[in-house]
């Protein structure tokens, strides 16, 4: 299947990835456990072209960022082969759990680079990536506290994922698809709904928390206080006034910024999906 994605409209590509059937949870087992032994490309291709049509729901959730929804998609897609890539289906959960979050990782990568485009939007981008203040996130002992939630099964702190009420698509899911009564949202047909969904959502929450407090371990406690004040709050402080606390001078704040960005980044960046 040709994944390419050509003009705005969406109606051909749309029509196309729903031809592919969703797999059931025992399909999709034997196929994933096919690959993860044996590599076969055709159970690789069988993984993504089932699961292309969550591309296209997540996808939707970004666009008030102001790219191009086929540009996400493709990215979206590139996030879903990486996932499949790396799926142990042995784990107990199904596909798209995991891959959800490498697909919302690569398009919200994608934004972030093109980020002069929107750069509006950027910083609140940034801000959702990181989640909103939270002890067990900045703390000494942020890995620790962090996997004790996980083991216990609770979730650390709050955070506020993106909505899709936040948003005012410039394609409504309810619009007439060319002349016809069909709508974008009839053609993504609803296949989330089912009772494994709401355990689905949590541990994808989960996989997502742990790496992002996995990768604030890394920093030293001066950098995780600067990402705390300058990204992590609602009021985020001046260099001045973090060099005071910290007793140095802005521009020192500035290169503890920025070298927490880099080793956040180096944990946080997508790797190349085959």
């Amino acid at each position: 299947m040709n994944l390419a994605i050509y003009g705005d409209s969406l109606d051909g590509y749309m029509a196309e990835i729903n031809r592919y059937p969703v797999l059931s949870v025992e399909d999709e087992f034997k196929v994933a456990e096919s690959y993860w032994k044996y590599k076969k490309i055709e159970d690789a291709h069988k993984l993504v072209t089932s699961n292309l049509r969550f591309v296209v729901k997540i996808a939707f959730e970004f666009r008030s960022y102001g790219c191009r929804l086929a540009d996400l998609i493709q990215e979206g897609n590139i996030g879903l082969m990486k996932a499949v890539k790396k799926f142990n289906p042995y784990k107990g959960f199904k596909l798209i759990t995991y891959a959800s979050w490498w697909i919302r990782s690569y398009i919200q990568d994608f934004i972030l680079r093109n980020k002069n485009l929107v750069k509006h939007n950027a910083k609140a981008l940034k801000k959702n990536l990181f989640y909103k203040k939270d002890p067990a996130f900045v703390g000494a002992d942020t890995l620790a506290t962090a996997d004790a939630h996980y083991a216990r099964g609770e979730e650390a702190g709050e955070s506020r994922p993106l909505a899709v009420e936040d948003f005012s698509p410039e394609l409504s899911l309810n619009a007439e698809v060319s002349n016809e009564k069909t709508t974008h949202l009839d053609l993504l047909k609803d296949d989330f709904a089912d009772p494994a969904d709401a355990m689905a959502k949590k541990q994808e929450q989960r996989f997502a928390k742990k790496t992002v407090t996995t990768a604030i371990a890394k920093l030293t406690p001066k950098e995780r206080l600067v990402v705390e004040k300058r990204l992590l709050t609602e009021e985020p402080s001046s260099l001045q006034s973090l060099g005071n606390t910290l007793g140095v001078t802005r521009e020192r704040v500035r290169q503890i910024e920025s070298n927490a960005m880099k080793k956040l980044k180096e944990v946080l960046s997508p790797q190349p999906a085959f």
